[in-house]
């Protein structure tokens, strides 16, 4: 007795813990050196702790054994001093440890809630990548994508099993696809159940395996899928096919195709969200006294005016020429126009005269911005 650890010490939680602070602790360290978790090796350590964990569990998952263990010490719970302790039931606690641990782990010890290997499983998905165009995206296309997915078996239907013959039932498992192992512990008797290596837990063995698949009951195809991807759609964004994905298992539906789409950047237009932005060049010339221009959209040029005086930096919006909004009932974003004012370059002599000429017959009141930052310059300086 002298030996032992202190309960609240094995479980890892204060003495002022609460009941439901104590089953979280005891539940963790269940999980971790349950018998069944840890084969080989590792089971006689993790025999050891799991015991030492259930029995500091039971004494104070326990109001009356938890109060005479705060006030004597393992004295107060050893049945060699007449004062309760482990004795009877189930491997020594009591009955009320298998029910605990059933509630913890659904099933108890046996694994009674595993997977049913026979089950209709959902194929799985395939992914496959589309490059689109700008416009493309913009408009919607329909591409064809090549897919390499598993299909069930023509010849066998998906049996695996020869024409004219079926699965029979495991030997080994009785058809159960499952086989159960006892192991003696210090608690008693403890019932687990694990897939069935014979059968692969189906709990049936094809004696005679199709030709076609070898008792696979799939084969593995190239398809070629047309796939409408939607105008509108964003880089990165991904159409799902359905069904179109790899063969289901046990009768379960086939997984789907997931497209995802990759848009190659424009050379002048960029996107945010369904509007279009394009930055415009013109000239010194068409700003300052204003010109009809070609601006470029996803449709194709419109005629634009620049008003006089235009800035550069200025924003033209064009309501309903940009991108087609998904499931927006034909809907379209619109398009920024921003202006961007070429200064000339390389200019003769002639034509430097001619805008020192032009230069000189402005007033300040041309230049409203430049007159306005002059006088707070002037300002600032007073």
């Amino acid at each position: 007795m002298a030996d032992k650890r202190d309960y609240y010490e094995v479980l890892g939680v204060d003495k002022s813990a609460s009941q439901d602070e104590i089953k979280k602790a005891y539940r963790k360290l269940a999980k971790k050196y349950h018998p069944d978790l840890n084969p080989g090796d590792k089971a006689k350590e993790a025999e050891e702790k799991f015991k030492e964990a259930s029995e500091a569990y039971e004494v104070l998952s326990d109001a009356d054994k938890k109060s005479k263990y705060d006030q004597f010490g393992h004295a107060g719970v050893d049945p060699n001093f007449g004062a309760g302790g482990f004795g009877g039931g189930y491997g020594g606690f009591g009955g009320g440890f298998e029910d605990i641990f059933d509630s913890f782990f659904g099933g108890g010890f046996g694994g009674s809630s595993r997977r049913n290997s026979n089950a209709p499983r959902k194929g799985s998905d395939i992914k496959v990548i589309v490059n689109l165009d700008f416009k493309e995206a913009c408009f919607g296309k329909e591409v064809e994508v090549s897919v390499n997915r598993t299909e069930r078996c023509e010849e066998c239907s998906g049996t695996g099993s020869a024409k004219g013959t079926s699965p029979v039932r495991c030997g080994t498992c009785g058809g159960t696809g499952q086989v159960t192992s006892v192991q003696n512990t210090p608690f008693g008797a403890f019932q687990s159940s694990r897939p069935c290596n014979a059968c692969g837990g189906k709990g049936t063995r094809i004696t005679t395996p199709c030709s076609k698949c070898h008792g696979s009951g799939e084969m593995r195809k190239t398809k070629k899928i047309t796939v409408k991807i939607p105008a509108g759609i964003d880089d990165g964004q991904m159409v799902s096919v359905s069904g179109q994905g790899n063969a289901g298992k046990n009768g379960g539906p086939n997984g789907d195709l997931l497209v995802a789409v990759r848009i190659k950047p424009h050379d002048f237009f960029t996107r945010q969200g369904f509007d279009v932005v394009c930055d415009l060049p013109i000239t010194f010339e068409e700003a300052t006294l204003g010109a009809e221009v070609e601006v470029p959209t996803v449709d194709g040029t419109v005629s634009y005016e620049i008003p006089e005086g235009t800035q550069a930096g200025t924003v033209f919006r064009l309501r309903g020429q940009g991108i087609t909004k998904l499931h927006g009932n034909g809907a379209r974003g619109d398009q920024y126009v921003k202006v961007n004012i070429e200064i000339p370059k390389n200019l003769n002599d002639k034509q430097k005269a001619l805008l020192k000429q032009f230069a000189d017959s402005v007033t300040p009141s041309n230049y409203a911005k430049k007159k306005k930052f002059i006088d707070k310059i002037k300002e600032w300086m007073k």
